[in-house]
């Protein structure tokens, strides 16, 4: 076990986001003809016989058939070639020459149960998507009777489990992180004001786990719908419950700014500000002088900015943020694939590394719900930009 662990580790040693592939042209090459030599005999033309055209993707047997079930027509379609395009990224990026990925549309005719069925059918041994929790509620149950694992792109932590696991970037483990950090700075009272909805829900629970774990104390919270005048409603409510020395605003950016100028207006002009990883894609809250000293946890940006670089260069756009899961999950599949035997059963069992993976969004590793676990780090909100004020952990304890 040791040694295999040991072997694991030089593997992923080499495949870290670090690890680009240099392609190398060959060019100029000509066989030279000694002086005095009589010419080369020329040998009878080969004819060569066409492989026969057969339907569906190549009958490469010695490749591991990988299925990425994103959206590439419709709404999401921006976000599912994005992931689609860093998942190849990867694959030429760590030499994955014995993996292969092959793209099915989920919202094409027949949804995600359709395409799922034709990766199937094409030989797929492990699913990377869907993008959408209702898109994986459909998929898990054809995935489950073929034995296929899911590795998806949700931060729904309600459809993980029983061979589905949670890639995306989920509230909760922002939460508890930002507020950890704000308790180590010496906040002690925290309110909460949550959207209603399922993301207000769990963003709830999550503050009022956090809070209990880190020694805190939850002094009130507020829902709102998503109207003006519920939420100064619920500002006026929350500043009457106080004093509080922390609040949480779990909302987008918009919503934060209003609700953090009511806020300073209503007397609470001490209180840390804390945010969710929603705030992560939202530059623009730098701009606004309201929100400075506001802190966050998400995913470190910092390899990110390389891989949109590389990424502008090739496909001449920007990529959406969430591409990064894209190229991860192909790191994941490479790294895992040295010990996979081409046409066998995924094995799933190697998801559950105590010493995770990394990627371009840091270390991270499956839990056994399913979800999984990321090194966050804490970002405050200054003068036009976000600066790190706590750096993420660069792997698990334990």
């Amino acid at each position: 076990m040791a040694l295999q662990r040991q072997r694991g580790q030089r593997r992923s040693a080499l495949i870290r986001f670090g690890v680009i592939a240099m392609a190398m042209a060959l060019a100029g090459c000509q066989t030279l003809v000694p002086r005095g030599a009589p010419p080369p005999t020329e040998a009878p033309p080969q004819v060569e016989t066409p492989e026969p055209i057969t339907g569906g993707i190549p009958q490469d047997e010695q490749r591991h058939r990988v299925a990425l079930l994103v959206p590439m027509t419709g709404n999401n379609a921006g976000v599912g070639q994005s992931i689609a395009n860093a998942a190849n990224m990867a694959i030429l990026d760590a030499g994955g020459e014995t993996v292969r990925i092959t793209t099915y549309d989920t919202a094409a005719p027949g949804g995600a149960a359709a395409a799922a069925n034709r990766a199937l059918a094409d030989g797929s041994r492990l699913f990377l998507g869907p993008l959408l929790a209702e898109n994986i509620r459909v998929v898990a149950p054809v995935a489950r009777s073929a034995g296929v694992p899911i590795v998806s792109f949700s931060n729904d932590t309600g459809v993980a489990g029983n061979g589905t696991y949670v890639m995306g970037f989920t509230p909760a483990q922002s939460i508890d992180r930002v507020v950890s950090y704000a308790r180590e700075q010496g906040s002690q009272r925290f309110a909460g004001l949550i959207p209603q909805g399922l993301y207000g829900q769990r963003a709830e629970a999550a503050l009022r786990d956090a809070v209990r774990d880190h020694g805190g104390t939850l002094v009130a919270v507020r829902s709102y719908d998503r109207s003006g005048r519920s939420l100064q409603l619920a500002v006026t409510q929350l500043n009457g419950e106080g004093p509080f020395d922390a609040v949480l605003i779990a909302d987008s950016g918009a919503t934060a700014r209003q609700a953090v100028a009511m806020l300073r207006d209503r007397g609470a002009t001490e209180a840390r500000i804390l945010g969710t990883e929603l705030w992560n894609n939202q530059p623009d809250l730098a701009r606004d002088p309201v929100m400075r000293g506001a802190m966050f946890a998400s995913v470190s940006d910092h390899m990110f900015g390389t891989l949109g670089q590389r990424y502008r260069a090739r496909f001449s756009v920007a990529p959406y943020r969430l591409s990064s899961l894209g190229y991860d999950a192909a790191l994941l599949v490479i790294r895992i694939a040295a010990d996979w035997d081409p046409g066998t059963a995924f094995p799933v069992a190697q998801l559950h590394n105590d010493g995770g993976f990394s990627g371009v969004d840091g270390a991270f590793r499956f839990r056994d719900n399913g979800v999984a676990q990321r090194a966050l780090e804490v970002r405050q909100i200054g003068a036009g930009d976000f600066t790190v004020i706590s750096a993420a952990p660069g792997g698990f304890g334990n």
